[in-house]
């Protein structure tokens, strides 16, 4: 179990949400989308962590929206958790950016292209934030331990594994719902990217995806028992300027997790009862 802020996370606690934009588009978006979602879970008693990424380092294209200026977007970050009280959520790209982004949030999250990288784990680790790695498409989940132990290496104990889906031929993903077993036996809350696995990588210089697909991986995922659910969402998710194809509507929000948080109730009473 590991604890950020206010917030207990673990495989056998209830299901926690870390939601929000992909990208910091503009201030109102980020704002009314934490806002809603904010109010979707403390209605239904879902723990939030807001996510949106001031920066995405890795698109397809050069012509790709890649986010606000830096200093722009991290004071927008700030107005969240300021705004809201929420705990933040965001991807670093770089070693030099760690320390600055550190003192804006409360989670650090490493991409799944950078997963494997020593020095990135090693200085993200050293800020006793808690850190959030993606498991690369490359990945197979047996190997997300060596990744863990990169951080660990610095006394942080903080880690937090996701699942994003694996790559499977050319342009597709799949996601193997025993990575989630796999990736729990290293004792870490594990989390189910839902909307990254339904990405379909390199169409016509972007991403593409199948959103009809993410309540299917969610629903799935919460029922091996789980910490959580990684969601990229968005007011009006064909007009996002980043990852379009794959981010949920907001409005669709409430109803996907009333029932995941049925099934992770379900789910985790068994375990109980089974013990």
């Amino acid at each position: 179990m590991i604890q950020i802020n206010n917030i207990k996370i673990a495989n056998h606690l209830p299901l926690i949400l870390i939601a929000g934009p992909c990208v910091i588009e503009n201030e109102y978006i980020t704002l009314h989308t934490a806002d809603k979602i904010k109010k979707i879970t403390e209605e239904l008693n879902i723990p939030y962590i807001f996510k949106s990424s001031y920066k995405k380092a890795n698109r397809t294209s050069i012509k790709s929206f890649t986010g606000l200026e830096f200093e722009q977007a991290l004071k927008i970050l700030e107005k969240v958790r300021e705004e809201f009280s929420l705990t933040i959520l965001t991807d670093v790209h770089s070693e030099n950016e760690i320390k600055i982004v550190s003192e804006v949030v409360d989670v650090i999250q490493i991409p799944a292209f950078l997963c494997r990288q020593t020095e990135l784990l090693l200085e993200a680790g050293k800020t006793g934030k808690a850190v959030n790695v993606k498991k690369g498409q490359f990945l197979a989940p047996d190997d997300m331990k060596y990744v863990a132990d990169k951080i660990e290496s610095t006394g942080n104990k903080k880690i937090l594994l996701t699942e994003r889906g694996t790559t499977f031929g050319y342009h597709n993903l799949i996601v193997d719902m025993r990575s989630l077993e796999i990736m729990k036996q290293f004792n870490y809350p594990v989390i189910m990217d839902a909307t990254h696995s339904v990405q379909i990588p390199g169409q016509g210089g972007v991403s593409g995806g199948e959103r009809k697909y993410i309540p299917a991986l969610a629903k799935a995922a919460v029922a091996v028992g789980i910490a959580g659910l990684f969601l990229e969402v968005h007011p009006e998710p064909e007009k996002a300027l980043s990852d379009a194809a794959s981010q949920f509507p907001l409005n669709e929000l409430k109803n996907l997790l009333s029932i995941v948080k049925r099934i992770d109730e379900f789910v985790k009473n068994e375990q109980i009862n089974y013990r």
